[in-house]
């Protein structure tokens, strides 16, 4: 073939195990010589319709089969996909449609034009048999165009290339024992990285069978666990709490699941005992949509003894810390975990062939984004212990610096969530005369609760100046589709 990119890999899947099932969705089973013939009927449609090499194609609607078949028949035009985050208003959607000029939108069930946007395919209608395609595409071409959450502001579209999608697969594959044979649950939303290159191109590539969830639900997770005999499946923290807080999860059969990783945002350690407990393997990770996205890995043999870190770097990707050893005040001298001792932090620096080719349009944005000699700055804070496991702390900007002290938010969120009423928590900074900054907890409970309460909850697991000095109860907090707190709104 003369498509080293993904846009090959269905026909190349289908070559070796045409018959199995690459894909489940409801009722529909589609084999992986059916994906390959959907996907390269849509790419002649789309090709018909003046898509070339190098455009942008956009997918709008849910997880659906239609996202993959689009995803892999612009692979096979040499065109870069451009997935679009489902949840935003129609405004936002049109900043990333004006920002990225796609040559087409392809909708999914349920979706339909956006005024201003390009044409529009329909890829659940009938498409005539087509010719295979076999452009030539490079490893170094573009894949995808992925737009940041925009947490901080203006979301920015991270340029993927087909290698580093494909060494961020082989990252994957060398640090987890996925099988040919396993059924992985996608669930969590397609227009973000970890669904697409961390739970489905994985499976696919190793000829397992994935099962598309449109939209997460709790209970439906547990029953198609139980159905589906599910045996991997990736999510954020807060969907592990709600899967956990199902009224379905004392009793559900869970035998068949043997890797559930977990990322996009600390993960609080009463909720990785939760799964622990269950006798399930809980596996944290750490990554970004800049690095496609896997940077560390906690494996299978390390996720009790090192469980509430993120692991060690993946195998093809190289870490560093940029900072100063941690600087511990003399009350906690002696506190830290085994490992912890003389342990360094410092914001996270990534290297590797998984590392995005840039920001599209942003050439400001990419000088800054990086150091002199190459390597991708994260934004985010951690903590490496003598084994040479890291502990995601918070980002840079979400630190705060209370008397000359640093208090990373994710700390005291995972000591809130201790408390047996608290199912949801954020803390931010506010300005304080005398400290500078205090901490704000925003508490979401299951019962009343007092300010009191949750203080003394906190005296004694946490050193004094870490405890917040305010406590709001709310109902829900605000977060992106991929899970993150927007403390944006919170502030």
């Amino acid at each position: 073939m003369l498509n080293r990119g993904l846009g090959s890999w269905p026909a190349r899947r289908a070559r070796m195990s045409p018959t199995r099932v690459a894909l489940s969705h409801d009722d529909v089973h589609i084999t992986y010589a059916e994906l390959a013939d959907k996907a390269n009927r849509l790419a002649a449609a789309l090709r018909a319709r003046g898509v070339n090499r190098g455009d942008r194609v956009a997918y709008l609607g849910p997880n659906h089969p239609a996202a993959v078949e689009t995803f892999f028949a612009t692979g096979l035009l040499g065109a870069a996909y451009l997935p679009l985050n489902a949840r935003l208003t129609e405004a936002e959607l049109l900043f990333v449609i004006r920002d990225a000029s796609p040559a087409a939108l392809v909708v999914g069930p349920g979706y339909g034009a956006v005024p201003g946007a390009p044409q529009v395919l329909d890829p659940l209608t009938p498409l005539p048999d087509a010719d295979p395609i076999d452009a030539p595409v490079g490893l170094d071409d573009l894949c995808l165009i992925m737009y940041t959450s925009g947490t901080t502001g203006r979301p920015k579209g991270a340029m993927l290339t087909h290698a580093n999608l494909t060494w961020n697969v082989y990252n994957h594959l060398i640090d987890l024992d996925l099988r040919g044979e396993d059924v992985t649950l996608v669930t969590a939303p397609l227009f973000h990285i970890a669904a697409l290159a961390q739970s489905l191109l994985p499976t696919l590539i190793k000829g397992g069978r994935a099962v598309i969830l449109s939209a997460f639900d709790a209970d439906r997770v547990l029953e198609l666990i139980e159905t589906e005999r599910v045996t991997s499946m990736f999510g954020v923290p807060a969907m592990y709490a709600f899967i956990a807080g199902s009224p379905r999860w004392a009793e559900a059969d869970l035998s068949s699941l043997r890797l559930l990783e977990c990322g996009g945002a600390p993960v609080p350690e009463p909720l990785i005992r939760t799964y622990q407990d269950r006798g399930l393997t809980f596996l944290q990770g750490y990554g970004m949509t800049e690095a496609s996205p896997g940077v560390l890995y906690l494996s299978p043999a390390d996720s009790v003894r090192k469980a509430g870190t993120a692991g060690v770097p993946a195998f093809f990707t190289d870490v560093k810390l940029d900072g100063a050893p941690v600087r511990k005040p003399a009350s906690e001298q002696g506190s830290e975990p085994d490992g912890e001792q003389g342990s360094e932090q410092g914001e996270i620096l990534v290297r590797g062939p998984n590392v995005f080719a840039g920001y599209w349009g942003l050439p400001d944005e990419n000088a800054a984004a990086s150091t002199e000699d190459g390597w991708f700055r994260s934004g985010d804070v951690a903590v490496r212990d003598e084994d040479g496991f890291y502990r995601v702390v918070d980002r840079v900007k979400d630190v705060i610096i209370s008397g000359g002290e640093n208090v990373y938010p994710a700390e005291v969120e995972s000591a809130l969530l201790t408390h047996p009423e608290i199912v949801d928590s954020a803390v931010i900074g506010v300005p304080d005369e005398r400290w500078g900054e205090v901490g704000k907890a925003f508490v979401v409970a299951t019962e009343p609760l007092r300010t009191a309460d949750v203080l003394a909850h906190l005296d004694g697991r946490l050193a004094r100046y870490k405890i917040p000095k305010y406590v709001e109860f709310v109902a829900e907090l605000p977060r992106t589709a991929s899970g993150k707190i927007l403390r944006r709104e919170l502030r």
